[in-house]
């Protein structure tokens, strides 16, 4: 049995990897400051820890004590839009904070670090689909301080032999049966459209419809996190450190999502057409294939409407969300 510590597992992708773990039969311990998670998306199987990563010398001790063969790293802040206000925070929680996680992995003896990084390292596609060694140009602080930590992971493997999986990932989606998400405020366009269907929202916002895509809308490569949650358990046992994308390589549109989230909910749900937000590529789409090669990944969730199926009956179960 492999003991890892899940940093960030009260968290949306967290949760559901500390889940799939548990049920494989790994020892789990959650570490989680509860800033952006909740208590009560933390496995009942799993320990918990409650404590942030600025707490240099409490992930230090729990990671010696610990003695975990892996360590899995969730706990970066994510939102674009607030990165471009305020980068210092963004810098300080994903960057510096994850040099103390990565010290406390060398020195309590962690093999290896599962890093949750994202497709937002690449900034504006040159090509698509991305590849692992497109150009990275990230083009907002969350994506250049998430390309950072990567860094960070490469000189550690290379001095101190720690093994890392980075694993670039696109747009998470879906739920579990017991986990699911629920951020506040929301800002993923899957949940959003359920809201609107749940009547939560009065209507969707569509940030442009005149991009140079089949139906003028945005096209993203949606991914299950139970899928994710896969991927993360093979990367414990990755042939070679470094970096993989994920993502099914199918790309959907904004209004495909909408389409398919009527169908699904049986529901009205209104839109309107808003101005672009700044920065949004018309196309984000994944190749896999080294993932799918090294790491014998196989996406299970392909069709968009199991995704949306598995969101919306996590909704309708959690109409409030978590209840902390």
């Amino acid at each position: 049995m492999k003991k890892v510590l899940v940093v960030g597992g009260a968290g949306y992708i967290g949760s559901a990897c500390a889940e799939y773990l548990l049920d494989h039969g790994y020892e789990v311990t959650v570490f989680d400051g509860l800033i952006t998670g909740h208590r009560s998306a933390v496995d009942p199987r799993a320990r918990f820890v409650e404590g942030n990563l600025e707490d240099r010398e409490l992930i230090m001790r729990v990671c010696r004590e610990g003695k975990f063969d892996a360590v899995m790293h969730f706990a970066a802040f994510s939102l674009v839009g607030e990165s471009m206000q305020n980068p210092s925070k963004y810098f300080r929680n994903n960057l510096a904070f994850g040099i103390n996680l990565a010290d406390a992995a060398v020195a309590g003896g962690v093999e290896r670090i599962v890093f949750s990084s994202t497709a937002a390292t690449f900034g504006q596609p040159e090509s698509i689909p991305i590849r692992e060694d497109d150009r990275q140009l990230p083009i907002n602080p969350y994506g250049e301080s998430k390309l950072c930590f990567e860094k960070v992971l490469k000189w550690y493997h290379q001095i101190h032999g720690l093994q890392y999986a980075a694993l670039r990932y696109f747009n998470a989606a879906g739920a579990t049966g017991r986990y699911g998400e629920d951020h506040r405020p929301e800002s993923h366009l899957i949940p959003i459209v359920l809201q609107a269907a749940r009547g939560k929202r009065d209507k969707l916002m569509i940030y442009g419809d005149d991009y140079d895509t089949e139906d003028g809308t945005c096209i993203r490569d949606y991914i299950h996190i139970l899928d994710l949650a896969q991927a993360h358990e093979l990367a414990l046992s990755a042939p070679e450190s470094g970096h993989y994308n994920l993502g099914t390589g199918n790309g959907l549109s904004v209004k495909t999502i909408v389409e398919a989230a009527r169908r699904v909910t049986g529901r009205e749900i209104r839109t309107e057409i808003a101005p672009r937000r700044p920065g949004d590529p018309a196309r984000l789409i994944a190749c896999s294939d080294r993932a799918r090669k090294l790491l014998g990944w196989k996406p299970q969730f392909e069709n968009v409407e199991a995704i949306i199926e598995s969101a919306w009956n996590w909704q309708l179960s959690h109409p409030e969300g978590y209840p902390d």
